[in-house]
């Protein structure tokens, strides 16, 4: 049986196409023509899948779903086999000379999540977005379109989920309830309708599915995870010597230290200032020695200087690896450095030219690579960005050949310069995990680079959106993703940065950034108490690193973000309706721990942390948190009154005030978290025992994983897995299982502390393979 079913009627064709069981692809043209296989998002290996399919009398039909087309009027139909509808036309297709426009139905009961680095609620619906990757200095909440274009979403209904990717990179628009309070709608204002549905039925098979699809985000290095300082801009050697001294100086743990646009000559990317760092590679290679990995900013916009000895623009002219402006020639903008050309990174040969400029001295001790600037921002032009008439050459293996417009192009810019830089930094160093962060990209643009939500403000609302923020760019491939902490654009009070630190640590990527004219922002800039509340949240971070790096290499084999919307990880708390409509401040970091910072930071009012269904415990004390009364919803759909006493999906309440000292972290019952002995940097082997922090629940496990931290050596069998279980037994005894080892990497430690929380004393624990190491139960 074919794994595709076509229609054709009414002027258009239609083909549905099943990759996997749960995934289904819908290509839909005009004039008896599909369009043109071919994606950026989408690899041509996940393209060429076919799931294996089941005899159906109307339409197609997996393991997991039936699709089925009404042979009058074309309209699509995808449904769960129990009869779930998973998503539905509410009306043919439209075109127009600005595109097309599809319409689905929405059920009153279905939230939206995802699109990327939106500001705003967590949840779209009744919202309506532009998908244009925009340089947003200084954005609000009122700031539409930002810096990546990812037009994926995640539709929840009482605990089912479906997710929708459409494969277009014009500018595109999505409307949620808007002007029908029962559709959905979508479009682009040109390109081909070629999307993606994904089946479920879980939040977590949503996710990885679009892991599946789009490509996996590679795994970091492990001393991404530790804290980061930055500025714009450091401006001498000597006022970075200073930054990397009094870190050590003040024992306050730090990995990285970055290197802003005044590092550069006269801003001009791939060169230093030699006034301002004047012995580069020494600095460079005396923070390595400090335990300090440099970050340097490139920008890809490179500045127009014939005959001045500038290398990257001689050999780009010579190479013809610029894009063109209408009449042929070399389009120039303005930005940092003055005129510039821009590389038209849709051509392979223009990617393999970008990544030859990393062979100069100056990377010899470079960590990492900035890539900002590239959605691509230009100046003093009234769309911020090129002209849409601008020519890009593709030159792409899957591609025909072809001249697109920047109309076409623009939304992946950004996505093919961390690209570039990518591959540039692999073939130069085959041996190490390439580190780059990119402020724009596009839906697959995770398999190359990290990324942060630009140019925030140092304002409390902006600490209060980074949350919601950092979610949605999980939810939509970006796993691993940062905010500036502390605010980009202004300078903040001191308890603002030091609730945004608290709260940062918490985050995927943890760097501290700010604006030219702004005050400093490093820890200890106040004074007490806030340098030691800053210090004591950051080595929190580097204490739990075990979980944390562990949490990273899942979402590289998984997708499953390392910050979560509670939904996630309870899809089933209130019938159904997100946990996160109630509680728009919590989330989950990993399975293990909720974090609860005030929903609105700056006040001094009580507030009620809500606490989903199951076992929890003080993260601090490690108190189980006991007889606590159910909590008070406000919100959701009100299919949920007759489960709102059940204590399998009611969460429970517990009030906090408000601490400066103290961010509200809980312990999920049931749960084992590694931690280890503090370090000042990930260079640094921890000295004593991995400790075991053990929280037990009805069903008790944990996971550890480990590897070099720098290389690829993980592929071949050089890491370390490890899984604890543990389990309450009728007479009190707490059998603790420590798993096999997997891989061949030896771990840093001989013994394990075990220390069990909230059941007051423990009669005894049975270790299932106590001869891996020794013992201590505290």
């Amino acid at each position: 049986m074919s794994a595709e079913i076509d229609w054709l009627g009414q002027g258009r064709v239609m083909r549905i196409t099943a990759l996997r069981d749960d995934i289904l692809r819908v290509q839909v043209g005009r004039d008896g023509a599909l369009p043109a296989d071919e994606s950026w998002a989408v690899p041509h290996a996940r393209r060429a899948a076919r799931a294996a399919l089941q005899a159906s009398p109307a339409g197609l039909r997996t393991a997991a779903l039936r699709a089925s087309i009404d042979a009058d009027s074309g309209a699509l139909r995808i449904e769960a086999l129990d009869g779930r509808e998973v998503l539905a036309d509410a009306a043919p297709p439209t075109w127009d000379r600005d595109g097309f426009r599809l319409s689905k139905c929405l059920s009153k009961q279905t939230h939206i999540f995802g699109l990327g680095d939106k500001i705003g609620a967590l949840d779209r619906r009744g919202r309506s977005v532009v998908l244009w990757n925009t340089d947003a200095y200084k954005f609000q909440e009122s700031t539409d379109p930002l810096y990546k274009a990812i037009p994926f979403f995640l539709g929840f209904t009482q605990g089912h989920a479906y997710g929708l990717f459409l494969d277009n990179s014009h500018q595109s628009r999505f409307e949620f309830g808007v002007l029908h309070p029962d559709r959905l709608s979508f479009g682009a204002n040109g390109g081909s309708i070629d999307y993606y549905v994904l089946a479920g039925p879980t939040p977590k098979d949503v996710i990885s599915a679009y892991h599946w699809l789009t490509g996996p985000a590679p795994l970091p290095p492990l001393w991404s995870f530790g804290y980061q300082q930055s500025r714009y801009s450091y401006m001498s050697a000597d006022a970075v010597r200073t930054v990397a001294t009094t870190m050590r100086e003040q024992n306050i743990p730090c990995d990285v230290l970055w290197f802003d646009i005044d590092v550069l000559d006269r801003n001009r990317p791939f060169t230093i200032d030699p006034d301002r760092f004047p012995d580069f590679p020494a600095l460079t290679s005396i923070l390595r020695t400090q335990g300090f990995k440099p970050v340097i900013i490139t920008d890809l916009h490179v500045p127009r200087l014939p005959d001045q000895g500038y290398a990257p623009y001689d050999n780009g002219a010579a190479g013809d690896h610029f894009v063109r402006d209408r009449t042929g020639a070399p389009y120039v903008g303005d930005v940092w450095p003055g005129p510039c050309c821009f590389p038209d990174f849709t051509r392979q040969a223009t990617r393999d030219w970008w990544g030859t400029l990393f062979r100069n001295p100056i990377f010899d001790q470079i960590a990492g690579i900035w890539n900002d600037m590239n959605e691509p921002s230009v100046f003093w032009t009234d769309s911020r960005t090129m002209p849409l008439d601008v020519q890009h050459r593709i030159d792409e293996p899957g591609f025909a050949p072809r001249t697109a417009s920047h109309a076409e192009i623009h939304n992946l810019f950004g996505m093919q310069n961390a690209r570039a830089t990518y591959d540039g930094l692999l073939a130069n160093r085959p041996g190490r995990r390439p580190f780059v962060m990119s402020r724009a990209s596009f839906a697959g643009g995770q398999r190359t680079a990290l990324t942060w939500t630009g140019d925030n403000s140092a304002t409390w609302n902006h600490l209060r959106q980074s949350t919601p923020m950092l979610l949605s760019l999980g939810l939509s491939g970006f796993a691993f993703a940062g905010c500036d902490l502390g605010g980009f654009a202004g300078s903040p009070s001191p308890d603002l940065l030091t609730r945004w630190l608290q709260l940062g640590m918490f985050n995927p990527v943890s760097r501290n950034h700010s604006d030219k004219g702004t005050r400093a922002q490093e820890p200890w800039v106040d004074g007490e108490p806030h340098t030691t509340l800053r210090r004591r949240a950051i080595e929190e971070r580097y204490r739990l690193l075990p979980y944390i790096y562990s949490l990273a290499e899942e979402s590289a084999r998984l997708g499953l973000p390392m910050m979560r919307p509670l939904f996630m990880e309870f899809p089933d708390a209130t019938g159904g309706v997100p946990l996160d409509l109630e509680a728009d401040s919590q989330f989950m970091f990993g399975p293990a721990l909720l974090v609860a910072p005030a929903p609105y930071p700056d006040t001094l009012d009580d507030y009620q942390v809500m606490l989903p269904p199951g076992d929890w415990y003080d993260y601090w004390t490690g108190e189980a948190l006991l007889n606590l009364p159910f909590a008070k919803l406000a919100g959701g759909s009100g299919n949920e009154t007759n489960l709102r006493h059940d204590p399998a999906t009611m969460p429970r309440a517990i009030t906090v005030r408000p601490d400066l000292a103290r961010l509200p972290v809980y312990a999920r019952g049931g749960s084992i978290i590694p931690r280890q002995p503090l370090v000042q940097h990930t260079g640094q082997t921890p000295q004593g025992a991995l400790e075991l922090a053990v929280y037990p629940g009805p069903v008790c496990r944990g996971s550890l994983y480990l590897d070099d931290g720098e290389s690829f050596a993980y592929r071949d069998g050089e890491f370390l897995r490890q899984e604890f279980t543990c389990k309450t037994r009728p007479d009190g005894t707490l059998a603790l299982g420590i798993g096999e080892r997997e891989g061949r990497t030896k771990p840093w430690w001989d013994r394990f502390t075990i220390i069990v929380h909230g059941r007051g004393p423990v009669r005894r624990i049975d270790i299932a393979d106590s001869a891996q190491a020794q013992v201590i139960i505290v």
